[in-house]
């Protein structure tokens, strides 16, 4: 009998709920508010199609051969200027690209953990990172947050109760899944314990440029005066996810170990893509697609958050994010929203949403769920959340 012997870290491969509900977007009956998908209607067809179509013809042989594993140069040095808004100054040295920043989380995991190694998180935080880090088996410890993101002062208690933690990780900017933005004055703190305490930031940022109102905030990256903050960046959510191109930001010798895993797990980047990219920057203003962007995802929260308003009971409490893809829902203790969507929501009303409990590490919370308003149809929104509503009041 054929016997396959799994390394252990596969132990800790599972299925996660996203990836689970995800399978759901495929049934046209149901009404999906789970995934963070950004609505393909938006995705720029035409100046794509005409964009790829151009560097086949001008640059084909190029753009269809292997290339550096740190990507195309001239779309690093538009990132380059583009992360200097943010306050970010590098250069070629300390940026290379990724699968989408998704890869990041795993290189860097990669890059520094051991088995039983803490890592320091949101409370809640990224479902996608959880899985990304789990393989390499580390201990999760957590900081609670407030309507200003990560709590600095219980972050301090976790560090001095781990002093050997490997890195802190946070969404600061749009929080996934709760939709809470960092503040300034935190972003800061942070830095400070981090030089303090001895130890590396993993700032994941691909929401950062989906900001419907309110003043754009600096990277924690560019309060960096020791080289100790990772920053990661996407074009999944500014261009379209299918193209799966994000970067990495950090000193010089990290920049240089992390390319060294990313060559070791896939040698490098669609060319292709990079260059079409790249091609897309010089022929089209990407500023001006996502302020478009901006418009329809603002007009589709605020539906929403009506929505709830009306439909939902008063008990239950749920997020304004001023930028971002998701509002986190907060109901009464001893509502399960696992157990409520599979008995009821799904059945009943064919919506789907991502229950809350599977984004804390350490100790789950069943009385949380996240839904995505960027994905659906104003439409489907205004029947998803009604029909949800029905089936909660009757539930409480």
């Amino acid at each position: 009998m054929k016997t396959y012997r799994y390394a252990e870290r596969m132990s800790l491969v599972k299925p996660s709920a996203i990836r689970e509900l995800l399978k759901l977007g495929a049934d046209p009956d149901v009404i999906s508010f789970g995934g963070g998908y950004p609505d393909p209607d938006l995705f720029p067809l035409e100046k794509l199609s005409l964009v790829f179509e151009q560097v086949i013809k001008e640059q084909g042989k190029s753009a269809l051969q292997y290339t550096i594993s740190e990507g195309l140069s001239e779309l690093r040095l538009k990132l380059i200027e583009r992360m200097k808004r943010v306050g970010v100054t590098c250069g070629l040295e300390n940026l290379f690209l990724l699968q989408g920043s998704q890869q990041g989380l795993d290189l860097v995991a990669k890059m520094f953990l051991n088995k039983g190694d803490i890592v320091i998180t949101e409370n809640p935080t990224f479902l996608g990172a959880l899985v990304a880090f789990n393989p390499y088996e580390p201990q999760y410890a957590t900081v609670s947050m407030d309507e200003e993101g990560m709590d600095m002062d219980k972050l301090e208690t976790v560090l001095k109760a781990n002093p050997n933690a490997k890195f802190i990780y946070t969404v600061p900017t749009f929080h996934n899944p709760t939709g809470i933005t960092m503040s300034l004055c935190r972003r800061k703190r942070l830095v400070e314990l981090a030089n303090a305490y001895d130890v590396i930031i993993l700032e994941d940022d691909p929401y950062r440029e989906i900001r419907y109102e309110g003043e754009q905030l600096p990277s924690i990256k560019s309060f960096d005066t020791e080289g100790r903050v990772i920053h990661l960046g996407s074009f999944s959510k500014i261009l379209c996810p299918g193209l799966r191109l994000g970067w990495v930001v950090a000193e010089k010798e990290l920049a240089e170990k992390l390319c060294l895993l990313k060559m070791a797990a896939d040698t490098q980047n669609s060319t292709l893509n990079m260059y079409a990219v790249n091609r897309f920057m010089e022929l089209y203003d990407i500023d001006e697609h996502i302020t478009h962007i901006r418009k329809i995802y603002k007009d589709k929260k605020d539906l929403m958050l009506e929505t709830l308003r009306v439909a939902l009971p008063q008990s239950v409490k749920y997020t304004n994010p001023e930028g971002g893809l998701f509002t986190w829902l907060t109901f009464p203790e001893g509502v399960d929203t696992t157990r409520l969507m599979k008995e009821r929501v799904l059945p009943e009303a064919k919506v789907a949403y991502v229950p809350g409990s599977t984004f804390f590490p350490v100790k789950e919370e069943v009385n949380h769920c996240r839904f995505n308003f960027s994905y659906m149809s104003k439409e489907n929104i205004v029947r998803g959340v009604t029909a949800f509503g029905r089936i909660l009041k009757e539930y409480c």
